[in-house]
């Protein structure tokens, strides 16, 4: 199935809902999850996204005094590391630099949860949460050097509308990456993995987060997103520059990159 494309609804996993209601369901969804989100991750792709994620900020090159700013970025794993390697690379130069990061997200909760997860001393003052809207970012044009999106691109209601934003916010030469769940390579592996999908994750979130629903949403999003070509050019219609995609675990999530 693919993203419905008519002016008055949007897709909310396989139901079509009115444009207006999206982002209102989404914060429910991730209201309910947001408790039990870190581990149920971890379970869901068998510790898997820890890896990938691993690789988008290994990709992301943090250097020192450098902004982040993390899109949906929830309980900021990926600001976290971001900040780590940027003072690893700080310590290496000499540079006293310190590198910092925006987590904005448009779910209090999930933002919640990660300053109740906390930073090390070092990170301390360092991350900003932010509630905001990928759509309307509350932040001034050219304010970051790497923009990242880590499985929550396919939740916002106007895609086109979120990429520019993230686009508008970048510095000349500044970077965007987006980790999301995408289409695997093989037709076997697509089945195997429909499998987990269909009735792990929903049984797993009846059981451990006790919210079905929210994670039998989660895996119809996942369906309804677009192939990675497809979304590779709408990164270009967004602005950027140097599109390229790179598959993991066999096409089951992808690392989108492009240049401001």
């Amino acid at each position: 199935m693919t993203e419905t494309q008519t002016h008055s609804t949007v897709s909310f996993g396989f139901t079509d809902v009115a444009r207006e209601e999206k982002a209102g369901l989404v914060r429910g969804v991730f209201d309910r999850s947001a408790r039990r989100y870190d581990l149920m991750n971890d379970l869901m792709s068998v510790g898997v996204h820890r890896v990938w994620k691993d690789m988008v900020i290994t990709r992301a090159n943090p250097q020192p005094g450098e902004r982040l700013i993390d899109v949906a970025g929830g309980t900021g794993d990926l600001a976290r590391s971001f900040l780590v390697k940027a003072d690893r690379a700080a310590a290496r130069r000499g540079d006293p630099r310190r590198a910092e990061a925006i987590v904005l997200d448009i779910n209090e909760q999930m933002l919640r949860a990660g300053v109740k997860r906390g930073v090390s001393d070092r990170q301390s003052g360092r991350i900003q949460w932010v509630t905001g809207n990928a759509e309307c970012l509350p932040l001034p044009d050219r304010s970051a050097h790497c923009v990242t999106i880590s499985t929550g691109i396919r939740n916002v209601t106007e895609r086109l509308t979120a990429l520019r934003e993230m686009r508008r916010v970048l510095k000349p030469g500044g970077r965007f990456l987006c980790l999301e769940f995408t289409r695997p390579t093989s037709r076997a592996w697509e089945k195997i993995y429909d499998a987990w999908s269909f009735n792990v994750i929903p049984e797993l979130g009846a059981h451990i987060a006790k919210d079905r629903e929210s994670y039998q949403y989660l895996v119809e999003s996942i369906r309804r997103f677009p192939d990675q070509e497809t979304f590779a050019a709408e990164l270009r219609e967004a602005g950027f520059n140097r599109v390229s995609y790179t598959n993991f675990s066999g096409g089951i999530a992808a690392l989108h990159t492009g240049w401001a």
